[in-house]
């Protein structure tokens, strides 16, 4: 396998609980539920939730790793994803979209200009993200340092 290939598996199955699914990743187990508009439970994370659980998550590690590989100073991170779905104002008909999805990155310690580079390495380098952004009929990302806004 070439070194540039990374492969991912997850398995999902059903729970006695309706909406309810297992989720296991490597030796984790993880509980999703369906939205309670389905029917469902509503009480753990909804696959949307994970969804943005991921690009947020994927942004903070991968800038951590660009301001590290840059000699850029980051004390501190925190990105916000939200997402929303209009199923009544579709892009597509054959498959549903997310209308909106925001990012709102705020890091403590470099320069306005040195965030916007790091969050433009998250943004070329993150196939979550890529995969957002391609796919959502509106893609927003905002980004914020704790000395510019303070």
């Amino acid at each position: 396998m070439p070194d540039s290939l990374r492969s991912y598996e997850v398995h999902a199955a059903t729970t006695d609980t309706f909406g309810r699914v297992s989720v296991g990743v490597r030796e984790h187990t993880l509980t999703v539920d369906g939205p309670v508009q389905n029917g469902c439970p509503g009480e753990a994370p909804t696959p949307i939730e994970m969804l943005l659980a991921a690009v947020a998550s994927c942004g903070t590690e991968l800038i951590e790793v660009l301001a590290r590989d840059e000699g850029i100073t980051l004390r501190r991170l925190d990105v916000t994803a939200r997402g929303s779905i209009d199923r009544e104002n579709q892009p597509r008909e054959d498959v549903t979209l997310l209308n909106e999805v925001v990012l709102d990155f705020t890091l403590d310690g470099p320069t306005l200009d040195e965030a916007k580079k790091l969050v433009a390495g998250f943004q070329r380098r993150c196939p979550i993200y890529g995969t957002l952004a391609v796919a959502s009929q509106r893609m927003e990302v905002n980004v914020h340092t704790v000395s510019a806004d303070a």
